[in-house]
């Protein structure tokens, strides 16, 4: 079938959307709902057999879901209606949830049903939470209903009973420090993690707060500044304290949105005093948990090395990846066979860290610095001889996180993971040896193809195409557990000690062909000029990105093929890549 989905943005579950409505043979294309495109106009333009939208704001016209069957993915079960209904799960402490995809018609969020899914709601972060338990559900319950609409003969059931919440608030999301413990304050602040965020008052400013972890050693006078610790904040709650990573300031009238930022890059000269604490320590023995929170974290099992990272929305900035690389370094020291990077739950690495970039007083400086760095800590990767480095990818990875990744001899990805291994959309080039590694991996044609196409790949299609060595059918919550029973399993191989002397010959080869610096100078030498260029669409594109500027028109990358109704977003094959070129 030919199936437009219709977004207010091309968001994570969108990608994902779109990426396995290929992998099941359907043609697929994207609309953005913009206020300057009757989406009436545009529906009739594609003519599409189903519209879907799997994440929209907006009402869907009557004009459209009386001409068309229109399918809405609404993140609640059966008979939940409102815009903030996973705001509501998570800030109420629910401890299973639903997604339920609906026929639209005149009533927001009330219409037949085609299909629904049910998931657990682990204690984590809104958007964790949606990239996660709920994509999965919504996949599962979005190819369910795809197939039954395809039939021609399923007649979904009405909706009976249910209730329409209201938009939760800012008020309704209101810390008392003083009177409020670390439960309610942790789901307060992970039911509003990634947007809007919390208003709150500290160190005599307005601030919106942005997740939230458990700290569970430190106290003190409640609500009061307790210790730093990479990039966060830690703040006393009634009962104990929390972890605050990310902070944004208000926007001020007539100024654009304000990035989120790292709370003590935020914070700045406000921290008069206050404790860094160092990196936790991680003994051999520490095991795959630790006591308090922390970014970066390393355990041992057996042979295998465990480095573990995450970071607020997968951006990496330089002083991320400094730190991420001298954790690196660190674990290349302990005598393991097999090294994992990476294994968490959530986003991998989405690469350079723009809303950094642009607080900086020289964004041209601060990308170059940035980007350096981001280099050095994959060349550390791809120079490692002496083990077996494995990607683990329990969430997506684009641009240069997703070349990150590919740095590593073997790639393994959740499931439900999404890739967007191109940088085109950003106006870059790319570096991070993306000239080395993606070549390596799927031949110079099928690269550019993949670099310039700029669309999203689940990991099914991209392990069919030779980014991803394994995927991993399994919740996103059981990710780090599965990780590590392979990793074990791979370091007790016999043949992994052959494997790891045949790679060290292969690196020596490829080096002797093209030093890896021959690759760096060329890739830096076309983002330098990109950089300092005024003029150059990198830094309006950043911007944009940064300030959550909504677009004047739907990309055409996602839209242009559409038009004609010829294979609309088939996957790239080798044999049919164009010419050399790049993004």
């Amino acid at each position: 079938m030919y199936v437009l989905l219709v977004a207010s943005a091309f968001n994570s579950l969108t990608q994902r959307v779109h990426a396995e409505l290929r992998d099941h043979g359907h043609r697929v294309a994207v609309e953005l709902a913009l206020p300057d495109a009757p989406l009436g106009d545009t529906v009739r333009r594609h003519r599409p057999d189903l519209v879907l939208a799997p994440m929209l704001r907006t009402a869907i016209p009557e004009d459209v879901w009386a001409a068309y069957t229109c399918l809405v993915v609404h993140p609640g079960p059966v008979g939940d209606r409102g815009p903030s209904s996973l705001d509501h799960a998570v800030q109420d402490g629910e401890t299973r949830w639903g997604v339920t995809v609906l026929q639209a018609n005149a009533e927001m969020d009330a219409g037949d049903v085609w299909a629904t899914a049910d998931c657990p709601v682990p204690p984590v972060g809104k958007s964790d939470l949606y990239r996660g338990e709920i994509a999965d559900a919504a996949l599962e319950a979005v190819l369910l209903a795809v197939e039954r609409f395809a039939s021609g003969t399923y007649v979904p059931p009405p909706q009976t009973g249910g209730r329409a919440r209201p938009p939760v608030r800012q008020e309704d999301r209101r810390i008392d420090w003083a009177a409020d413990g670390t439960e309610r304050v942790l789901r307060v602040l992970r039911a509003a993690d990634s947007q809007p965020g919390v208003r709150d008052h500290l160190l005599g400013a307005d601030w919106y707060l942005h997740g939230g972890h458990r700290e569970d050693g430190l106290r003190g006078r409640p609500g009061e500044l307790l210790a730093t610790r990479a990039g966060a904040v830690c703040r006393a709650t009634a009962d104990g304290a929390v972890w605050i990573p990310e902070l944004r300031a208000p926007r001020l009238p007539g100024r654009p949105a304000t990035p989120r930022l790292p709370a003590t890059l935020a914070l700045a000269d406000r921290l008069d005093r206050l404790p860094p604490l160092p990196e936790l320590p991680a003994p051999p023995d520490a095991g795959p948990y630790r006591p308090a929170w922390s970014d970066i974290g390393y355990h041992e099992e057996g042979q295998t090395g465990f480095l573990t990272f995450s970071f607020p929305g997968g951006a990496m900035s330089t002083a991320h990846c400094r730190r991420l690389l001298d954790a690196y370094r660190t674990a290349c020291t302990r005598p393991t066979t097999v090294l994992v990077l990476g294994g968490g739950r959530d986003f991998f690495s989405n690469g350079i860290h723009l809303g950094v970039i642009e607080a900086a007083a020289d964004p041209a400086e601060e990308s170059w610095a940035n980007i350096n760095a981001m280099d050095d800590l994959v060349e550390a990767v791809l120079t490692t001889t002496d083990r077996l480095v494995v990607s683990a990818l329990g969430g997506n990875a684009a641009a240069g996180g997703a070349m990150l990744a590919l740095a590593a001899d073997e790639v393994w990805c959740r499931s439900g993971v999404v890739l967007n291994p191109h940088y085109r959309l950003m106006g870059l080039y790319g570096s991070e040896y993306w000239t080395y590694t993606l070549p390596r991996r799927v031949g110079p044609a099928l690269a550019d193809r993949l670099t310039t196409e700029a669309l999203p790949l689940g990991a099914a299609a991209a392990q069919r195409l030779g980014l991803v060595d394994r995927t991993v059918p399994c919740a996103a919550g059981d990710f780090p557990r599965e990780t590590q029973r392979l990793a074990v399993r791979l370091a007790a191989l016999p043949a992994t000690a052959s494997r790891t002397a045949a790679k060290k010959a292969a690196r020596e080869r490829d080096e002797a062909r093209r030093p890896l610096a021959a690759h760096r100078e060329a890739e830096l030498a076309r983002m330098r000029r990109t950089f300092f260029d005024p003029h150059a669409p990198y830094h309006a594109l950043r911007r944009a990105f940064v300030r959550k500027e909504r677009p004047s028109a739907t990309p055409p990358h996602l839209t242009r093929a559409a038009a004609d109704r010829r294979g609309v977003t088939g996957l790239a094959v080798p044999d049919a890549a164009p010419g050399p070129g790049s993004c």
